[in-house]
């Protein structure tokens, strides 16, 4: 084989490696073109200092929308604190096991156990409906065992948690 030939196949090989690399170049830029016309969003945005822009206008308006979001979660916590979560019921004879049970004691507890306990006696002459306030568990005014043991079951029903 003579110098020239052996030239000319080194350029060949030479010539068929740069068309190799002249085809991924040509994929790989495609591929980037694509993304950064998805990045422009198609020729609307001419400057990648408007991209920055737009994201940040972005990111203040969702810090905002989380800091409202979490206010809004804090006044419902602070509200939820005040509402009706824990209610025991208690039915009960007050005619000496005559009365089928008619009577009742109903408490009503927030989540700090204040609230009130509302009692209904059945009794011969009719009925009688008694409500006292409850304040950690406890009323100001004497309650009877049933009134008792509505609160109790009340704070052990916690449903908030």
């Amino acid at each position: 084989m003579s110098n020239q030939a052996i030239i000319f196949l080194c350029v060949g090989v030479v010539g068929l490696v740069l068309v190799v690399i002249n085809v991924f170049l040509f994929v790989y830029s495609r591929k980037a073109n694509k993304k950064i016309d998805k990045l422009l969003e198609n020729g609307k945005v001419k400057d990648f200092k408007d991209i920055f822009l737009n994201q940040k206008e972005r990111n203040d308006d969702l810090v905002k929308q989380l800091k409202e979001a979490f206010l809004r979660i804090d006044k419902l916590d602070k509200i939820s604190e005040r509402t009706v979560q824990k209610i025991g019921v208690v039915r009960f004879d007050s005619v000496n096991g005559t009365g089928g049970k008619q009577s009742f004691a109903v408490a009503v507890l927030d989540d700090k156990n204040d609230g009130f306990v509302i009692s209904s006696l059945f009794v011969n002459e009719g009925n009688r409906v008694f409500a006292k306030p409850v304040k950690n568990g406890k009323s100001e005014y004497t309650l009877s065992k049933e009134e008792l043991e509505a609160i109790d079951q009340a704070m052990k029903s916690n449903y908030s948690n």
